[in-house]
C-alpha cells in the first residue's frame, strides 16, 4: 500500500505541521490618520504636508515541506510512518507552539507518550517558527518485535529578528510492537561533534555536487570522525553514480540491531546509500541492475561488507530486512 505524501496527518499534531509549514502571506498597511490626511485638503487650501506610509515588514516565509510517505514496496511502511510523523510534528512549530510542553501536546495528540519530547530538545526552541523536512526514512534494525528507523532530517528556524538559519539531525527513533500501531520507545538525536580541520579528502567530499549529505552526515565528516577509505569510496562511486547519503556516523545504532556487535557506522567506517542517480534504493521501480551495480561499484571501492535488498553472489555481500531499504558499505581499516 502507498501512503500519499500529502495525507495522513495525524490528529491535531498534523494540523500543527500543515498549518506551520504554508507560506505566509505578506502585506503593505498604510495607517488610517496617514490615509485621510492625504485624501483631503488642508484648511488654508495649500496642498497638504507629504503623509509617511508605515510600511509593515514582510513576514518571514519558512520553505514549504512535504510529509514523508513510504513507498508500496516497504517492509513494514507503517512502522516508519509512526516515526516520521512523529518527528515532523516535533520539529515544525511557531511561537506559540515552541518548547518541551507544547511538543508533548503535540505528542499526546498523536497517541505518544509526551515524555519522550525531552528526548529531542534541539528540534524545539532556538527561534519564533519551524519547518522541518523529512530526507529519508530507513531501518536501523527490523525485528519481529522491536525496530529502529533512521530520520536524517532538516530544519529551517525563524528568530525574533527575522533571521532564517537551517540546522539538521539524525534520529534514531525505536519502537516496539504494539497494536492497533507500533509504539515509539525513544528517541536518539545525532551528536557528530565540533568541526576540525579536515584533509583535502574530506573537502572534496563536501564540496562535491554528486554526493548528496543530510545535515548530520556532513556533520559527521566536519569533524574530522570519517575513516579516509570512507571518503575515498564516497569520491570513487560519485565519478559514476550521483549518490543520495543517509547515514554516516552519527544518529546510527552503537550495535549493529539485535546484537552486540559494534557497527562500523558510529566508528567512522561506514556509510548508508539511500537513492542512486535520483531514484530511492526501495522504490519498486527502480531497476534492479541499478542497485546490484552500485552494490559492486562499493565493494570495488573497497567495502568489505555490502548489504542491500538483493543478495549478491560473494563473501562481502549480504541482505536482510534492514537493508532493504538502503545499500550500506562497511570498511574494516
Amino acid at each position: 500500500m502507498t501512503w500519499d505524501r500529502r495525507g495522513l496527518l495525524l490528529g491535531t499534531g498534523a494540523l500543527l505541521v500543515a498549518g506551520c509549514t504554508a507560506p505566509r502571506s505578506s502585506s503593505t498597511a498604510t495607517s488610517p490618520a496617514a490615509t485621510a490626511s492625504s485624501a483631503s485638503p488642508s484648511a488654508s487650501g495649500s496642498p497638504p504636508a507629504a503623509a509617511a506610509s508605515a510600511s509593515t515588514p514582510t513576514p518571514p516565509q519558512l520553505p514549504a515541506t512535504t510529509a514523508w510517505s513510504a513507498d508500496g514496496n516497504e517492509i513494514e511502511g507503517a512502522v516508519k510512518l509512526v516515526a516520521t510523523r512523529m518527528i515532523e510534528t516535533l520539529g515544525t512549530w511557531d511561537a506559540a507552539h515552541a518548547g518541551v510542553a507544547a511538543a508533548g501536546a503535540r505528542l499526546s495528540a498523536l497517541g505518544i507518550d509526551p515524555g519522550l519530547a525531552a528526548q529531542a530538545a534541539g528540534l524545539l526552541t532556538g527561534g519564533t517558527a519551524a519547518a522541518l523536512q523529512v530526507i529519508d526514512a530507513q531501518y536501523g534494525g527490523l525485528l519481529s518485535s522491536s525496530a529502529s528507523v533512521l530520520i536524517p532530517t532538516r530544519q529551517w528556524v525563524i528568530d525574533a529578528s527575522g533571521a532564517q538559519t537551517e540546522r539538521g539531525w539524525t534520529f534514531d527513533v525505536r519502537l516496539s510492537a504494539a497494536s492497533p500501531a507500533w509504539r515509539v520507545t525513544a528517541i536518539n538525536p545525532s551528536n557528530p561533534g565540533a568541526a576540525a580541520a579536515v584533509d583535502s579528502l574530506a573537502t572534496q567530499v563536501l564540496g562535491s555536487s554528486r554526493i548528496d549529505l543530510p545535515p548530520a552526515s556532513r556533520a559527521d565528516i566536519a569533524s574530522g570522525q570519517v575513516h579516509d577509505s570512507v571518503l575515498r569510496a564516497m569520491l570513487t562511486l560519485s565519478k559514476t553514480y550521483t549518490i543520495s547519503v543517509s547515514v554516516i556516523r552519527s544518529g546510527h545504532p552503537q550495535y549493529v540491531f539485535g546484537t552486540t556487535r559494534l557497527s562500523d557506522h558510529p566508528r567512522g567506517r561506514a556509510f548508508d546509500t539511500w537513492r542512486i542517480n535520483g531514484v530511492p534504493v526501495v522504490a519498486s521501480t527502480t531497476p534492479r541492475s541499478l542497485v546490484t551495480g552500485y552494490m559492486q561499484a562499493a565493494a570495488a571501492a573497497g567495502s568489505y561488507n555490502v548489504g542491500g535488498p538483493y543478495l549478491l553472489s560473494g563473501s562481502v555481500y549480504f541482505s536482510d530486512q534492514t537493508h532493504h531499504d538502503h545499500v550500506h558499505a562497511g570498511f574494516s581499516t
